[in-house]
């Protein structure tokens, strides 16, 4: 090719595309991957940054290399016309200063570019690495996930429009690099290569995480940053050798940031000459030269054609498994019935297709994903609260729930009489008076595929389970409205469960509605369904316990005091038993009151109740005969009274005055016991008492005994 200066422009031209180029894919990595929170796009975003610095300096090199070809064409021109004569003080490099600036450009800026390039992809290589593992550590601190991306389908259609652009402007600037003024553009082309393959790895990666583990999403993070640290090393060696590199005299500089193991990418013709050189240099021989090479070569086409048509006749036959059902599909219309297990014929694809129902999950992202094709396999929906598989203990009062889902219940059942303890009055509760409770209840619904056309008519298949729990939702929220909340919280989950598996059965019967207007069915069979768990909120676990430990305390208190009404009536009539028998005759007397002859039926009530209450024994019997010695005593004592008059009486009507003297000398007798008497003479005139107030027993009389002395 010739050299000139328009050559040197189509490569600017295209330089300048390639900024133009990497400068979109940056911002279109930048914004998707801030938005999305997508880690490995914003470090795939460094790297096309940086094949943009390198374009940009194949541009001002390739703009210096016109520059300098058309100051080589004016100098040319001068000296055809004898301009350089014109001074002998002159010399040739004089008149060349593009070619000046051209080789400065060489020896400066290509240097600067490819160290800014490499400390750029090392630098932010070692960056990202570093804060994604950062971010994985606080993930993991609080117990979550990290979720690589929120928009898997972005992500996807994003690297494979990278990915094809990338490669196809790779492959055409290498298709020019092949020219020898062109060469250094497969630098450019090396970038943009690496920049193609990092986009297909983003759309492959975003692929698999849509359909199946996100295991290379979570890797990717990891593995781009380390791309950019490995293609910096190999820049930087590529750079160390190309100083010692030897140069001819009039030869084009290769630029030092042009990456060889990337070039292979733009370039993948490269790698086939390369392997047919080794396998001719090992053998020994032009094996790419042979006949049979040849004919291969020939012939390859219709044998790639022959494999495809084949591949495409095996179409027609398909196998189902034991836990498989397929419905046949005739461009996409169901045909016939279902196909069972076994070898099945059918019309080539695409005319023919057959349809497994999809057993769907999710990954840890939260996103559906196909586990396996069977319609043996139990689908699991959660009707209710979903529980924490981190969680240790399980109770009222602590959060075990990562959603909660709560049912309105009847806090009393309808007709049920309600004490009001205060006040003492009761009330009967009916239909139009009912408290509602709200209940926490985890209910697990496993279920078959029974009939394929019917499930597949559901919906598309991330969205078969959403109608299903729909449906079951509803009715399990209207039965749940008629129950009490003893009765849920109770033992009467059993019944609860087999009542909601009925229902739940019969709303799924009438989905489907048909031409005709009659429901046909979802196709599923619901094999389980049942409250796993019922409390009520966590708030109000407490309160709620309170009324437990209230009614619990309310029995201990009654159990306490019927031991203190045994062990009282034991100890008041030896048995318990009895003291209920004797109760009852209590109040036999007290209604005999009120009858006709109440007072000798009150009277021969109160014998029996007494004659009980001795042959019981204990200390009412006790406290009887007690009593009835006590009177017995006072009776006897009464009646020796009586009789002791009797005889005093008889005394005084035998002899009065005898009787009267005797009686009142015992009086006088009683009355001066232990006073001092004087008796003196009535008739002495001058008499004179001498009074010392001396006690004249002051002494000790030993011949007076402490009898007569209290006498």
């Amino acid at each position: 090719m010739k050299a000139d200066y328009l050559t040197y422009k189509r490569a600017t031209g295209i330089s300048l595309s390639g900024i133009v180029l990497h400068t979109l894919i940056a911002g279109s990595l930048g914004a998707y991957g801030f938005l999305a929170k997508d880690h490995a796009a914003l470090t795939m975003c460094v790297f096309a940054g940086a094949g943009g610095l390198v374009w940009l300096a194949l541009a001002i090199l390739f703009d210096q290399h016109r520059r300098e070809r058309i100051e080589a064409m004016e100098v040319e021109a001068l000296a055809n016309t004898g301009g350089a004569q014109a001074s002998v003080f002159s010399s040739g490099d004089d008149h060349r200063p593009a070619a000046k600036r051209l080789a400065g450009l060489f020896k400066v800026m290509v240097p600067i570019v490819t160290l800014s390039v490499v400390a750029i992809l090392v630098s932010f290589g070692i960056v990202r690495f570093l804060s994604f593992q950062t971010l994985m550590d606080v993930a993991r601190s609080k117990a979550g996930s990290y979720i690589p991306s929120l928009h898997a389908g972005w992500g996807l259609g994003l690297g494979l429009a990278i990915a094809v652009t990338c490669f196809v402007f790779a492959r055409y600037a290498a298709g020019m690099g092949k020219q020898q003024a062109w060469g250094n553009l497969r630098a450019g082309a090396s970038l943009s290569g690496g920049t193609a393959l990092l986009g297909l790895l983003l759309a492959v990666v975003h692929a698999i995480d849509y359909v199946g583990p996100d295991g290379p999403a979570r890797l990717l993070p990891y593995i781009v940053p380390g791309f950019l640290v490995f293609i910096a090393l190999e820049l930087s060696l590529h750079f160390l050798l190309g100083i010692y590199r030897p140069r001819k005299a009039g030869e084009t500089p290769r630029v030092s940031f042009d990456s060889r193991l990337l070039g292979f990418i733009a370039a993948p013709d490269r790698i086939a000459k390369s392997i047919s050189e080794a396998i001719n240099y090992q053998l020994g021989f032009d094996v790419t030269g042979g006949w049979f090479y040849k004919l291969l070569g020939r012939t390859v086409l219709p044998l790639v054609a022959s494999g495809i048509l084949i591949a495409w006749g095996l179409s027609c036959f398909v196998v189902v498994q034991p836990h498989q059902r397929a419905m046949l599909l005739r461009f996409g219309s169901p045909v016939g019935s279902e196909l069972g297990p076994g070898l099945h014929v059918k019309r080539p694809w695409p005319i023919d297709q057959i349809y497994i129902p999809e057993l769907m999950g999710k990954t840890t992202a939260g996103r559906p994903r196909v586990q396996d094709l069977t319609v043996t396999g139990l689908r699991e929906i959660q009707l209710g609260s979903l529980t924490k598989s981190d969680t240790n203990a399980i109770l009222w009062t602590n959060e075990h729930a990562g959603e909660e889902v709560f049912q309105f219940v009847r806090a009393k059942q309808a007709g049920q009489v309600i004490d009001f303890a205060r006040t003492g009055e009761t009330d009967t509760l009916g239909d139009s008076l009912v408290d509602l409770a709200m209940v926490s209840v985890e209910i697990p619904m496993q279920y078959v595929v029974s009939d394929v056309r019917l499930f597949d008519e559901l919906g598309p298949r991330e969205q078969r389970d959403t109608r299903l729990k729909v449906a079951a939702v509803r009715e399990i929220t209207r039965y749940f409205q008629g129950q009490h909340l003893d009765a849920v919280l109770g033992a009467e989950r059993k019944n609860i469960s087999a009542d909601l598996l009925a229902l739940v059965q019969k709303a799924f019967d009438a989905m489907n509605t048909g031409p005709d207007g009659e429901p046909r069915g979802a196709g599923v069979r619901v094999v389980h369904l049942g409250l796993a768990g019922v409390h009520p909120p966590q708030k109000t676990a407490a309160a709620f316990e309170a009324v437990v430990q209230a009614a619990q305390r309310r029995s201990a208190n009654m159990q306490s005091a019927e031991a203190d009404a045994i062990r009282t009536l034991t100890e008041v009539v030896g048995d318990h038993k009895v003291a209920s028998s004797i109760v009852d005759m209590i109040d036999a007397r007290d209604r005999a009151r009120t009858g006709t002859n109440a007072v000798a039926a009150v009277g021969e009530q109160e014998v029996l109740i007494q004659q009980a209450i001795e042959r019981a024994g204990g200390r009412a019997s006790s406290l009887l005969a007690q009593a009835r010695s006590e009177r017995w005593e006072r009776h006897m004592r009464a009646r020796g009274n009586a009789a002791r008059h009797q005889g005093t009486v008889a005394l005084f009507n035998a002899a009065p005055d005898i009787f009267r003297a005797g009686e009142y000398f015992n009086a006088m007798s009683t009355f001066l016991d232990g006073a001092s008497v004087m008796v003196v003479p009535s008739t002495s005139g001058n008499l004179r008492i001498t009074f010392d107030g001396q006690q004249k027993d002051s002494g000790i009389d030993v011949f007076r005994s402490a009898t007569s002395e209290q006498q």
